[in-house]
């Protein structure tokens, strides 16, 4: 390993990762190292951890390399390794926009989720954003049959289970201050119904096909941002208002507010979900392996 490893700093709706570029995948990111940069006193300070490995180097991905040239290797904030994370293919592309590896337009990205097809919006010239919008594929949610419960406190509410290629749990609720301060991971019942853990989304409406929500990430606690727990939470709504593009060939699309800014999903007829947002590059630089190496014991 280098002495010196590069690092970037970015986030997505303000849901933030450590990137670490390593085309060729000689960087051991044991859950350890991934848990020591991601904290946000003694490390770099993160959500989680996108390893930007070619989809060729990595064994997970090898057989996606004809499709897609990169292969995001996605570590939730404990070191865990995760299925996907909406907000993390953003910044993903971003990065890979950044480092000259693709230009605007279309790109499709290797994920544990599959191939995720994505779009990088020309930038605006005037006001908004000084860079475009991305909007991610983010494949077809399925509605596992059972009920969910979820419970704060002395309180439970009834809850959807909606898989984003990770599992969630929906809870509509009257007031976002009833979720708690979603440090540790809500309760549910049954345990059968997630046997590896599960993200936790509350959500009360705000308008029209425009809702707000809060979450609990597996592996990460509360996070500003979830871009699967927003599409979850989109398809989830959707549901409650009767509305199924499938049955009625007409897009549904939803306006997700999170603590970090806004989302917007669209479910369209075919079942492909798709979401937009921003994704920014706030630094780079670089850190001591033996530091890592010390760090994660």
């Amino acid at each position: 390993m280098s002495t010196r490893i590069a690092f970037l700093k970015g986030h997505g709706t303000e849901n933030d990762f450590v990137i670490v570029p390593d085309p060729d995948n000689v960087i051991d990111l044991s859950p350890a190292a991934v848990a020591a940069l991601c904290d946000r006193r003694a490390g770099i300070g993160g959500d989680g951890v996108l390893h930007v490995v070619r989809s060729a180097a990595h064994p997970e991905a090898k057989e996606l390399a004809a499709e897609a040239e990169w292969f995001m290797d996605y570590r939730n904030g404990d070191g865990s390794i995760a299925e996907m994370c909406g907000n993390g293919v953003r910044v993903f592309a971003r990065y890979l926009q950044h480092a000259g590896h693709a230009g605007e337009g279309d790109l499709t990205i290797a994920t544990r989720g599959g191939l995720k097809r994505v779009h990088i919006a020309k930038a605006a010239s005037v006001g908004g954003s000084a860079e475009g919008d991305i909007t991610v594929g983010m494949g077809k949610a399925r509605l596992p049959e059972g009920d969910v419960t979820v419970s704060v406190g002395e309180h439970s509410w009834p809850a959807r289970n909606v898989n984003m290629g990770n599992p969630h749990a929906v809870a509509f609720v009257d007031d976002l201050t009833d979720a708690g301060d979603l440090y540790s991971t809500p309760p549910f019942s049954p345990a059968s119904a997630y046997p590896d853990g599960v993200n936790v989304e509350f959500v009360v409406d705000r308008g029209p096909r425009h809702v707000a929500m809060r979450v609990h990430e597996r592996g990460s606690g509360e996070t500003r941002s979830c871009g699967t727990g927003a599409c979850a939470v989109a398809v989830a709504t959707a549901r409650r208002d009767g509305a199924d593009p499938a049955v009625t060939g007409t897009p549904a699309t939803y306006t997700v507010d999170v603590p970090g800014g806004t989302l917007v999903i669209t479910e369209r007829p075919d079942g492909e979900i798709e979401m937009t947002g921003p994704a920014v590059i706030v630094a780079e630089g670089e850190f001591d392996a033996k530091w890592l190496e010390s760090a994660a014991g």
